[in-house]
Parts: C-alpha cells; structure tokens; sequence
C-alpha cells in the first residue's frame, strides 16, 4: 500500500512539473468536470505512460482519482484491452466522466477487443448521452473492419435524428464514414 502510494505521489508531482497552467484554466472556464487539472497534453500523457507500462494496479489508483483529468486519461493507457472481461469493460464505461476520456478509452483499449461490436450494441442501449457517445467513438474506427458500413449507418442515423448536442458532430463523422465506405463497395 505504502509503495502504491508514494508511486502516485511521484506521479503527481510529474505531472505538477510538466502543468500547463494557461491550458488548465482555460479548460477550467469551459466547465471541466474535474477539481485537479494540470493542463497536460496527449503527448506528454504518452511520454509517461510509455516509462510505466503495462501497470494494471497503478492504472486502478490512477483510475479511481476521478477528481484528476489527468489520472483519468492516464489510467486507459497503462491497462491492455484484454485486462477487463466484457462486465469489467462495461463498469469502465459506465466511470466514464466526459468526451475526452471515453475517447481515450475507446482508442486504447475498447476498439482493440474482439467483442467491440457488442460493447457498442450495449452502450447504444443506455439512454445516457455519454455511453451512447462512447459507443459512437467506438465505432468509428471499426467501421468498415468489425463493424458493417450498413449497421454503422443506421447508427449513425439514429443517433443523428435523437439531436443530442453531446453525439450530433460523431454521429456525423460515424454516417460519412460509412457512406463512403458504401461508395466504394
């Protein structure tokens, strides 16, 4: 425990030296959802992650400081896709706090899985604006391999004709992409 801990400690004050403070307030002022935001970037989350690697415990503690942006877009990058059954996967999308990081999830470990496609049939389900926007960002990059362009378009149109704000703009990306890849059959 005492190990675990002074390992979230020198992460922490990682990501304290790296803090981009203009970043941070400016995503403080657009309403982030978290109390602690240091600001950093996609690529300096990468460096990090490539010096801990594959870390299921640390990505837990990261995973349940849910008050950290950066704790919750780091944890997705030390798991593997194969770390969660299909229930544990669920549970991970249900944690989900905003766009950004079921984006993260969905890129580093969802899309990765064999069983996706259901992941995406599931989170389709909920009536909850955030798990249908995860299913979406999922199924984007699968189209056209794991997912059909077909079925992708009539998720894509479903998801348009509901006009929900939060997955108007992917459901969009997720039809052209689908539609092109229809053109090109």
């Amino acid at each position: 425990m005492t190990s675990q801990f002074n390992r979230m400690q020198t992460l922490k004050r990682r990501f304290f030296a790296m803090r981009n403070g203009l970043l941070a307030d400016q995503m403080r002022r657009a309403g982030s959802c978290y109390r602690i935001i240091f600001g950093l970037n996609i690529i300096q989350l990468n460096e990090i992650a490539r010096d801990y690697g594959h870390d299921p415990e640390l990505a837990e503690a990261l995973w349940a400081n849910t008050t950290t942006r950066e704790s919750m877009l780091l944890a997705p990058m030390l798991w593997m896709p194969d770390d969660f059954d299909a229930e544990g996967a669920m549970r991970l999308c249900s944690a989900v706090p905003d766009p950004e990081v079921a984006d993260m999830v969905c890129h580093r470990l969802l899309k990765m899985r064999t069983d996706a496609p259901a992941i995406i049939d599931r989170l389709l389900a909920s009536g909850e604006p955030l798990m249908r926007y995860t299913a979406l960002r999922l199924a984007l990059p699968l189209t056209g391999s794991t997912i059909s362009p077909g079925k992708a378009l009539e998720i894509a149109d479903t998801e348009i004709a509901a006009g929900n704000p939060l997955t108007k703009a992917l459901a969009v990306m997720v039809k052209s992409e689908a539609e092109f890849l229809l053109e090109e059959e």
